[in-house]
């Protein structure tokens, strides 16, 4: 039974091998497509150097802006844990469901306004691509 179960073994680390094998040598043969870069017209280099220069000063407006957003979520996150005091304190004081639900839907007020105040999220530019 021993010798069964190894040949078992041996014929499967075979199989893997053989296989292993195999799909390196696919691998190899596989042949890459070469890139070849061309030579730009001075009209069409004008015009991605232009892009790159618009794509530069829309990449620091980004930054700015998402800087700005981030700094506003920032300051409004003490604002946003005292209305969480606030609310948790109202429903532990509260005596009906009524109540209960009424601090909680006071929370969400409050926080929806706090967001309200952030930033619009910026949109990423689009690097240009090279004609």
């Amino acid at each position: 039974m021993i010798t069964f179960k190894r040949s078992i073994a041996v014929a499967t680390a075979a199989g893997i091998f053989a296989l292993a094998g195999i799909s390196g040598a696919q691998a190899a043969e596989a042949t890459s497509p070469t890139v070849t870069k061309t030579v730009l017209t001075p009209e069409q280099k004008a015009a991605f150097q232009a892009a790159r220069a618009a794509f530069k000063t829309a990449q620091t407006a980004f930054r700015a802006a998402h800087a700005a957003r981030v700094a506003a979520v920032a300051a409004s996150q003490p604002a946003i844990a005292s209305a969480r005091a606030v609310r948790d304190a109202a429903v532990a004081a509260a005596t009906t469901p009524q109540a209960k639900k009424a601090a909680r839907d006071a929370f969400k007020a409050t926080v929806a306004a706090i967001r309200a105040t952030y930033p619009a999220k910026p949109v990423r530019p689009v690097k240009p691509v090279r004609p």
